[in-house]
């Protein structure tokens, strides 16, 4: 299988710095309702069979104009939701930044036992993301190319652990932007390999916002760096 994490177009979240996690979560903003009306041409090489979204407002809408475009509707798929915040639900403060990045590096590392502090720890986010895609997975044929719209914590966090040619350590190191691109190949039971990482929105640059506080997005010091 060939599988499409695409993450969602801003947010006005992503323009704050708001660590927004929770359910169901902002809309889009102007900006990120063109970067998502960009993403059918941008993957018109890609014969997509099947378009899947998370249950938060922000990566359906994103979704719609590739499902669209394709004929196809948005699968609402529990499990690819983002890394939740705990008790750091839209904070915007360097300290509780600091301490939610810290924490995925933490499971990107290995210490999974670590918890988000008033959330889940990274045994959960594991399992139901695994469960998200080993679902996905087994709606389609083998050789199958599916788009998942998600989140950028958890793209980051999962592409580049389960992707088996990858250092771990990349998870915080990495950028993506809003409706950037983690493409992997494989299956849940063989394992997966990351093929293509696209760091910056699939329409192209001119869709980016370089005065943004992503820091869902952005490699580690950066997030930190630029939160209030």
């Amino acid at each position: 299988m060939r599988l499409l994490l695409i993450r969602h177009g801003q947010t006005p979240s992503n323009v704050s710095g708001a660590l927004d996690t929770a359910r169901p979560g902002a809309p889009l903003t102007r900006l990120g309702h063109a970067q998502a009306q960009a993403i059918p041409s941008a993957l018109a090489g890609e014969e997509v069979d099947g378009v899947y979204a998370s249950p938060l407002v922000r990566t359906q809408l994103t979704a719609t104009p590739l499902a669209q475009a394709l004929g196809l509707g948005v699968r609402v798929t529990e499990g690819l939701e983002e890394i939740a915040a705990g008790g750091f639900e839209m904070r915007t403060d360097e300290e509780s930044v600091r301490a939610y990045i810290e924490t995925v590096a933490a499971w990107a590392e290995g210490d999974v036992r670590r918890v988000m502090p008033g959330g889940a720890d990274g045994r959960e986010f594991f399992e139901r993301y695994d469960a998200a895609i080993r679902a996905i997975a087994a709606a389609h044929r083998p050789d199958a190319t599916v788009a998942a719209v998600s989140h950028g914590a958890a793209i980051r966090l999962w592409a580049s652990t389960r992707g088996a040619n990858v250092d771990t350590l990349e998870a915080v190191q990495r950028r993506l932007m809003n409706t950037g691109l983690a493409a992997l190949e494989g299956d849940p039971d063989r394992g997966w390999e990351l093929v293509r990482w696209q760091s910056e929105p699939l329409g192209g640059l001119d869709l980016q916002d370089l005065v943004a506080h992503d820091v869902t997005g952005e490699p580690e010091d950066e997030a930190t760096d630029e939160a209030r």
